[in-house]
């Protein structure tokens, strides 16, 4: 693979494949084929019915069947962190607001101890609404500041000893943490979300921006507005991390809403200069997923992502 970029593997925890065996595989095929890092995604529960829209996909809609196969992503990485030996294990992303913040910390700290430093997390504000009533967390209005106070908590709990916190939208008064996580001051955070404020919370809160489900064109826009956001405030642009999220399947394109062919399908040329293209916008991470549902495919498009495509970017 190329030296200076960094390739993720999304192992898939929601969908016909999202099965132990399926993840497991995936996972050490990730590590044995020279991934960076694995990803998982999060959701906890679909519900039945929903309103809601997919912000990820042209029309809306969510890229799986609702009453297929769900792995709850934190207890996930627990079984990875044991299964694997070198490679990151990351959330893309997790929703700050379902889970009690002091807990979620603590958990994500204990991983990042017991995986010698190999955690990373991917945060977001989550967008459906359904999940959230079902869940009642928190209201679904709020989850902006919800996902920055949450954020600061997870860096004070990481960072050990003792802790307290009085913000808008949770208190506790001074407990003990310990251990803290093993990367300091804690694991690394990525932020995910296109809209501007989800790009200020980058620049104030985060060690880089996960994109997903944007155009080359759309992606250098927003770069522009998240420059503008580290401007605000005093942060350095380049001190940022860019990841981005392709969906892959090499043969075959994948027509989108326009009739237009899906970047990360086609030909391995093609593939090919869809990285290229963004990673010339100065990203260094990628995070890939097959796009289908066979997983015999599966573990034969990512062998050949591996060995065709990854070092040509």
């Amino acid at each position: 693979m190329a030296d200076d970029i960094e390739f993720g593997l999304d192992v898939g925890v929601y969908g016909r494949l999202a099965q132990p065996d399926e993840v497991s595989k995936l996972a050490l095929l990730a590590e044995d084929e020279g991934f960076h890092s694995v990803w998982l995604a999060d959701h906890v529960v679909f519900p039945s019915k929903v309103a809601s829209k997919y912000p990820y996909s042209p029309d809306g809609s969510f890229p799986v069947p609702l009453d297929e196969p769900l792995l709850e992503p934190v207890a996930t990485m627990g079984v990875l962190v044991g299964a694997t030996k070198r490679v990151k294990i990351g959330t893309a992303v997790l929703v700050m607001p379902y889970r009690n913040p002091i807990l979620l910390a603590r958990m994500l700290a204990t991983l990042d101890v017991f995986s010698n430093g190999r955690i990373i997390l991917g945060a977001g504000v989550g967008w459906l609404a359904e999940e959230f009533a079902a869940l009642d967390t928190y209201d679904f209005a709020k989850r902006g500041k919800v996902t920055d106070e949450y954020l600061e908590i997870f860096k004070a709990i990481c960072a050990g000893g003792e802790v307290s916190y009085q913000g808008e939208t949770y208190q506790f008064d001074p407990v003990y943490s310990y251990p803290p996580s093993s990367q300091r001051p804690h694991p690394p955070i990525l932020v995910g979300g296109t809209s501007k404020a989800a790009l200020s919370r980058v620049a104030r809160l985060a060690d880089g921006w996960l994109s997903v489900g944007l155009s080359v064109d759309d992606l250098a826009e927003r770069l522009a507005v998240l420059r503008q956001a580290c401007q605000t405030q005093g942060r350095a642009y380049e001190d940022l991390t860019l990841y981005h999220k392709l969906f892959i399947n090499i043969g075959a394109e994948v027509a989108g809403k326009d009739g237009g062919r899906v970047p990360g399908t086609g030909r391995v040329g093609q593939i090919v200069d869809d990285f290229r293209r963004i990673r010339d916008l100065g990203y260094r991470g990628f995070i890939v997923r097959y796009i289908g549902q066979d997983g015999v495919e599966q573990q034969q498009q990512i062998a050949r992502f591996a060995d065709e495509i990854a070092p040509k970017i």
